[in-house]
Formats: C-alpha cells, sequence, structure tokens
C-alpha cells in the first residue's frame, strides 16, 4: 500500500542534517504517528537509515521509554515497499545493504529514494525544551531519571549502544497526566553482534555531540559505558539547570562544560586533558543536590571507563538515592 495513501501528513516538527521528520495521522484509525524521512542518495545516508533501522527492528520487545517502531517504507521514485522489521529482513533491506557497502547511489540514480521510519507520535516534544520551558522540579527530574536509566540498561541488555545521547534525542510523552521519556534518533547507534556482555565490544570511530562524548570518545576508543557518560552530563545538566548556547542552531541547550576563559570545554574533553580534574558537584548550589546524588554523577562521569558505573549498576543505583522522593508523612 502506498504511504501516501496510508498515512497523510499534517505539519513538519523537526528537521536536521539526517532527515526531517512530520506529524501524520492514520488514515483508517486517525491516530497520531511520527514520520521520519531519510533520503538515500548518497551512501552516508544510506548507512544512517540501515544503523536506525537495525537498531530498532533488533529490539524484540518493547521498552516504554524507547521510541517505538510502527513501521519502514522504503521509496524509490513512486513505488512505496513496506520493509519487514519483525520477521527477517527482506529483499529490499538486503539490496540496501549491499548499495551502502558499494557506495553506490541507491536504486536508480535518477530516482528519489527515500526511507520512511513510521513511529509512535511523542506529543511533549523534547526533553531539553521540555524542562527549560518549566520551573526545575526535583521529582521530575527523579522520574526522567530513573526512565532513562531504564531505557539505556534495556538497549545494553539488547545488544544496542546508542552513541549519541543527548537531550535533543529524548522526546517526551504524556500517558495519564505524566510525562514519559522516550529515548530515540538510533542513527549513529551500533548493535553488537554476538553474546556476553555489551561492555565488552570497542568503538572506534568517534561519534555524537561534542558537549556529551565521553573522554574515550575523543581519542576513538571506546564502550557501551560512553553512553552512561552521556547519561550523566544529561543528569547533572538537568539537575541544575545548565545550559550552553549551540554554535551552529543558537539553542539554548542542557549540557555541563568546563570554563576557561570564554572558552566552553566540552566536559570529556577537559577530562582528556586533565585526567585528575576534580569535578565540582553541584556547580551552582551546594545545597542544590544530596550528597548520594553528587557521588552518583562522580560514578557516572569517572574519566577511567572501569571505574564507570556501567547501565546496569545504574539501574540499580539510581533507584536508591534520595533526591527528589516524596517524603512520607509520619503517623500521627
Amino acid at each position: 500500500m502506498a504511504v501516501e495513501a496510508k498515512y497523510s501528513i499534517v505539519r513538519e516538527v523537526g528537521r536536521g542534517s539526517y532527515g526531517v521528520v512530520y506529524e501524520a495521522v492514520v488514515n483508517q484509525t486517525r491516530n497520531k504517528v511520527a514520520v521520519k524521512r531519510m533520503h538515500c542518495n548518497v551512501p552516508e545516508n544510506v548507512e544512517l537509515a540501515l544503523q536506525e533501522f537495525w537498531a530498532l527492528q533488533s529490539i524484540q520487545k518493547q521498552h516504554e521509554n524507547v521510541i517505538q517502531l510502527e513501521e519502514c517504507v522504503l521509496q524509490n521514485g513512486r513505488a512505496f515497499q513496506p520493509i519487514s522489521h519483525r520477521y527477517g529482513k527482506s529483499d529490499n533491506h538486503l539490496l540496501l545493504v549491499e548499495t551502502c557497502l558499494k557506495g553506490r547511489r541507491c536504486m536508480d540514480p535518477k530516482s528519489a529514494c527515500f526511507l520512511w521510519f513510521v513511529m509512535e507520535f511523542c506529543d511533549g516534544g523534547n526533553m531539553n525544551e521540555y524542562l527549560l520551558s518549566r520551573s526545575p522540579d526535583a521529582q521530575l527530574n527523579n522520574s526522567f531519571m530513573r526512565q532513562l536509566s531504564s531505557a539505556v540498561a534495556f538497549l545494553h541488555r539488547n545488544h544496542i549502544v546508542h552513541r549519541d545521547l543527548k537531550s535533543d534525542n529524548i522526546l517526551i510523552s504524556h500517558r495519564r497526566g505524566s510525562p514519559v521519556v522516550k529515548v530515540a534518533d538510533f542513527g549513529l547507534s551500533k548493535v553488537c553482534q554476538g553474546k556476553g556482555n555489551v561492555n565488552q565490544h570497542r568503538f572506534s570511530s568517534a561519534c555524537g555531540s561534542n558537549f556529551y562524548m565521553a573522554p574515550e570518545v575523543w581519542e576513538g576508543h571506546y564502550t557501551a559505558k560512553a553512553d552512561i557518560f552521556a547519561l550523566g552530563i544529561i543528569f547533572w545538566a538537568m539537575v541544575e539547570r545548565i545550559t550552553f548556547r549551540d554554535g551552529d542552531t543558537e539553542k539554548e541547550l542542557l549540557g555541563t562544560y568546563i570554563c576557561q576563559g570564554k572558552r566552553l570545554i566540552p566536559l570529556g574533553e577537559a577530562l582528556l586533558e586533565n585526567p585528575n580534574m576534580k569535578l565540582q558537584i553541584p556547580l551552582k548550589k551546594k545545597k542544590s543536590m544530596p550528597d548520594d546524588l553528587c557521588k552518583l554523577l562522580r560514578d557516572m562521569l569517572a574519566f577511567n571507563p572501569k571505574e564507570r558505573l556501567d547501565a546496569f549498576q545504574l539501574e540499580v543505583r539510581i533507584r536508591q538515592i534520595s533526591y527528589g522522593k516524596k517524603r512520607q508523612r509520619s503517623a500521627s
């Protein structure tokens, strides 16, 4: 069935260097969905589209805090062909892989070629916009930290390393009035082959956004624990509302850094230059966070990956911190 007959585009909600995201509706049910279109006109774009497809299709069981893929559709000219993502790989998928590896333009170079990802719709925008439009709330921060820790532990159990965690890549959905975070944008992710602990897999291609990159990513040899460093940056910035202005987009973004005069140095880069640097946590007010949260953040942002928490340890530790928990009233 043609994608234009099955879905109707309502409006554009986001645009980046890798694709365009639209709000759409399913014509038959009128349910809202998000549709991400990635142009497969050059091998680099094909590879990004495939990495997102591989990550989302490899998850056998859905998680509430990971964006859900409804279907993936290949457009070649005016022809639209759904690609199976639950019960094996289709011929079209294999052709995309071959195209990527051989470095050719996708399909017929004269035809428009796109990969459309149809995903659940998140009505709250991204986490960066959501938090900066609201007053600080410790209970909300605690909820987001728990949800994100659970999501990353789930991904790592499924041998998926995100490699580009940041507040712009985390979406917000409202369920029964409570905001639910959704980890999204898997274009830079890697699905680790084989069994065993995901932290045993090593990567060499430095990727991600500078302000969230772990020290070892800057050097080009790292493991899944780089995701934990990125989460540590997000958690710290979320609690203290530390922001910087992105030089390319001029957007205000949540993220921690080191000041050197007027320059803002990404924390991972600063730690690489000075591994013995002691992080000043909290950065703003001494009473802005309890000691157990300070210790947790230091353990997430450790320079040495061997001393850093992994996702499974973090999932346990995050439930033990006192920050943001409702105080129980004593019985009268």
